[in-house]
């Protein structure tokens, strides 16, 4: 019983995914169409992204950035701008989670030793708001994006011309978000970062991503790519399988056959249908703030052709509730564990702020 406490602790996601899949089993039995329900191309997308970001987290490259950016003395706001847009940029290659596991504790370490932790929640706050509209502007940038681009063989062309949008109205305002701190001058010390990694790994990982980004827009086989990912990663780098995020995998192949099935169940297919023929944006929104984006996306991408809706629903809807996006959720916890940690005012300082990004997101869909 404690296994699987500290199980689902660990997985929520993956822990409700694989239910979701178990209780629609007994309404579609398994069988060999099961198979059918997977996509293996986004399966295999998301394992070499995630390699060759793991990659690049271990052998310092996120680190030297961090460091190289806000290290000497500045204003405060200049420092507070420069903590907000470092996961907004990252994210849009890295995923939104990655940039937060990144540049959070980056954050807080900064604050604390600035003596600037008075506004360690406004600050994690917006970066978890900024890597959420971050990510939206490539297909890497978050695993619904990169799952919705697949499944409805989109073109980059198509693509950047929905999202670029949002990119554009969200820059200036998280910038100037800032300007609700005073004015002053803050001096940034960091300790010498660990050289833990070797140029020569950090140009190999370079060179997978640019492969895995021709592989996202339909120029390299995925499979070839694969095969690459696995086998750089066998010879030069071994032990970094451990630190592959194989929940998330794990979650993708629950949610589709769990999709899957609910397509089989004709009345809940129907109604599914109704709602997003209605309304598909408002019902990609509504249920990424129950279930997540991902998910979300996952679930109703079976029930609608109106892709443009359903990537904006689920991309904005990154923003709203804490389970809104699984980033939201990692920011939390890395809040939580910091000295002081004020989750009540945190937890209500975040929904004001999603509240208002999400009401100035609707206004532009239409």
């Amino acid at each position: 019983m404690n296994k699987i406490t500290t199980v689902i602790k660990k997985e929520p996601v993956l822990s409700i995914a694989a239910l979701c899949m178990i209780i629609s089993m007994f309404f579609v039995p398994p069988s060999a169409a099961y198979i059918d329900y997977i996509d293996f191309r986004v399966l295999a997308l998301l394992f070499c992204l995630m390699s060759v970001v793991a990659g690049l987290t271990r052998h310092g490259l996120f680190d030297k950035l961090a460091h190289q950016v806000l290290a000497g003395k500045m204003q405060r706001r200049v420092l507070f701008a420069e903590l907000i847009l470092l996961p907004f940029f990252s994210s849009m290659l890295v995923t939104n989670d990655v940039a937060l596991i990144t540049f959070v504790p980056f954050a807080i370490l900064i604050l604390e030793l600035t003596g600037e932790q008075r506004y360690m929640i406004f600050v994690v706050v917006m970066q978890t708001v900024a890597a959420n509209l971050g990510s939206m502007a490539t297909p890497v940038g978050n695993p619904q994006n990169l799952y919705l681009y697949s499944a409805f063989h989109l073109s980059a062309a198509d693509f950047f011309h929905v999202v670029l949008l949002y990119t554009l109205l969200a820059l200036p305002l998280l910038v100037m978000s800032v300007i609700f701190c005073p004015k002053g001058e803050v001096s940034v010390e960091l300790p010498e970062s660990e050289d833990s990694g070797s140029k020569k790994h950090i140009y190999m990982y370079g060179v997978l991503f640019a492969l895995c980004l021709l592989s996202v827009f339909h120029i390299l086989p995925y499979m070839i790519l694969l095969v690459i990912v696995i086998a750089a990663l066998f010879i030069m780098d071994r032990s970094l399988f451990r630190d592959i995020d194989y929940g998330l995998l794990l979650t993708f192949v629950c949610f589709f056959v769990f999709a899957g099935n609910i397509g089989q169940i004709g009345a809940v297919r129907t109604f599914l249908q109704e709602m997003l023929r209605s309304h598909p944006l408002l019902a990609s929104m509504l249920a990424s703030q129950v279930i997540s984006n991902v998910p979300a996306a996952v679930l109703l991408s079976g029930f609608t052709t109106d892709w443009k809706a359903l990537l904006i629903g689920t991309d904005i809807g990154g923003l709203g509730t804490p389970i809104a996006s699984l980033a939201s959720l990692i920011s939390l916890k890395l809040y939580m564990k910091s000295e002081n940690a004020k989750v009540l005012r945190y937890l209500g300082f975040f929904m004001l702020v999603n509240i208002i990004g999400l009401a100035i997101a609707l206004i532009f869909t239409h």
